[in-house]
């Protein structure tokens, strides 16, 4: 008698089981890039599942937008540069808090037109340099960088900085300039196409700072913190397979997010970001980040005041799950 109400059950469910709830969170993520590599693996490996959690991703072209969908509820958390957070935090009673880091370093290159054999950097001394938009932590990364090798980006370059992010591969490409700075694949890419050849590293050239971090409201850490947990864990567990895995695995895993990217690229950006020490191996944002990431920004003059690591930061989450 049992096992027939068993079957006659089975259409509404498993006999005697109970499916297991699931929370949705809205992750805006400020762009989709390679440079996130952790993130699409905890999703495609299912470390979030595993949490109870089902994540609703969104790409949100650019740091204002993707700010804006957090503060006015389009998201619960966001993924985009630390500097935004400050930007935002003067006179808020909800401020945003960064609480789990995913990328540690910058992450564009130096391209050439030409092809260097020994490069230093002041060969770009009185060349035309293609930057990055003011104000963004890829153009300030850039400038401290430059600055760090005696080099003024407004008196010894011809530094273009009035083309969209979207457009500066597209100009360089098509003449424009001596040097660019360029995101992966992008960079990979002209390599591959005799288009320009990577000379340099922002990203080593800059250290450590918390250039990809996990945000979201106070209010939310707070009325939420399982969710905050569960999700920082699934991260966590994302970080250390990413470190332990070779780049072809891991390119094979995330390739549903870049189908527009061949696997061999896929595997050269990710070898090359992980060489560099670009994916964070943990979430903790400690205060050393914390402070360089607020030279850069005061060096390029962008810093509109110090704010302490305890007042935007909270590491208690991804303290918990590194243990």
């Amino acid at each position: 008698m049992f096992l027939l109400m068993c079957l006659l059950l089975i259409p509404l469910g498993a006999c005697g089981s109970k499916e297991k709830e699931t929370t949705k969170v809205r992750v805006a993520e400020v762009t989709r890039s390679l440079f996130y590599t952790p993130q699409y693996v905890a999703i495609e490996k299912g470390f979030f599942k595993d949490e109870g959690l089902t994540i609703d991703l969104k790409t949100t072209a650019g740091g204002d937008k993707t700010m804006t969908a957090l503060l006015t509820n389009g998201a619960d958390i966001a993924l985009v540069g630390s500097e935004t957070s400050i930007y935002v935090a003067q006179g808020s009673d909800d401020p945003v808090i960064n609480f789990a880091q995913l990328t540690q370093t910058d992450g564009t290159f130096l391209v050439s037109r030409e092809k260097i054999d020994n490069f230093n950097w002041d060969m770009l001394k009185d060349s035309t340099f293609l930057g990055q938009r003011k104000g963004g932590m890829p153009q300030m990364a850039g400038e401290f960088v430059l600055k760090k090798h005696n080099i003024d980006p407004q008196k010894d370059l011809n530094l273009i900085q009035n083309i969209d992010f979207a457009n500066i591969s597209t100009a360089f490409a098509s003449g424009t300039g001596d040097f660019v700075q360029l995101f992966e694949p992008t960079a990979s890419v002209f390599e591959k196409e005799g288009k320009g050849y990577i000379v340099a590293s922002f990203g080593t050239e800059s250290g450590h700072l918390p250039y990809t971090v996990y945000m979201a409201k106070k209010s939310y850490l707070k009325d939420d913190k399982e969710t905050v947990e569960k999700f920082t864990r699934a991260l966590k567990k994302a970080q250390d397979w990413v470190q332990e895995s070779d780049a072809a695995e891991i390119a094979k895993v995330i390739q549903p997010y870049f189908e527009d990217t061949n696997l061999d690229t896929m595997e050269t950006v990710i070898t090359r970001y992980k060489e560099q020490g670009s994916f964070a191996t943990d979430p903790i944002l400690d205060e050393e980040e914390w402070n360089n990431l607020q030279d850069i920004m005061d060096e390029a003059g962008e810093l509109p005041s110090r704010i302490s690591h305890d007042e935007l930061v909270n590491t208690d989450f991804a303290e918990k799950v590194s243990k």
